[in-house]
């Protein structure tokens, strides 16, 4: 992976494109953003090699394969040493019901996303994560009743409009 580079309105498209389309042709992605084929792929290629695409996955459908649970939960740590949160995010990084880890500000010290097979999971998980004593002094669990939309790509363009 190489620095940053400066990112023009092209790349900013591909970038558009490619977060909603992962699995596009080169070509179909040429046109999209109006260049041709070859300039479009070194492109991406730059983009890869700068780290700024950071791999390319499948969307799932979990509902397909079963009833699943998801949890919000807020965590608050005992204490607050650099070496409190690095512990407890070593040990969540492994829990692979734990999908998203976000150290935020505010009452809490983390929320973290779960998903699993039902609320006695979702339990077991927690009350091994207590027994581990990574740091946690309290936890608050929000159990999701309906997602009516997630949304898998940012909106680049938005966020980040090109310099004139």
């Amino acid at each position: 992976m190489t620095g940053p580079i400066k990112l023009d309105r092209i790349d900013l498209r591909i970038l558009g494109h490619l977060q909603k389309q992962g699995r596009i042709t080169n070509v179909d992605l040429a046109e999209a953003v109006s260049l041709s084929p070859s300039p479009c792929l070194i492109r991406v290629k730059r983009l890869e090699q700068a780290g700024y695409i950071t791999g390319y996955a499948a969307q799932l459908d979990l509902a397909k394969l079963g009833d699943t649970l998801t949890v919000f939960t807020e965590i608050t740590l005992a204490d607050h040493h650099r070496q409190d949160f690095v512990r407890f995010e070593n040990a969540v990084r492994n829990v692979d019901e734990v999908i998203e880890c976000h150290l935020v500000s505010g009452g809490y010290d983390y929320l973290l996303k779960f998903v699993a097979r039902g609320v006695n999971h979702y339990q077991s998980v927690m009350e091994d994560l207590l027994e581990r004593n990574i740091g946690i002094e309290k936890y608050f669990s929000y159990i999701v009743i309906k997602t009516p939309f997630i949304k898998t790509h940012y909106p680049i363009e938005r966020l980040f409009p090109p310099m004139p």
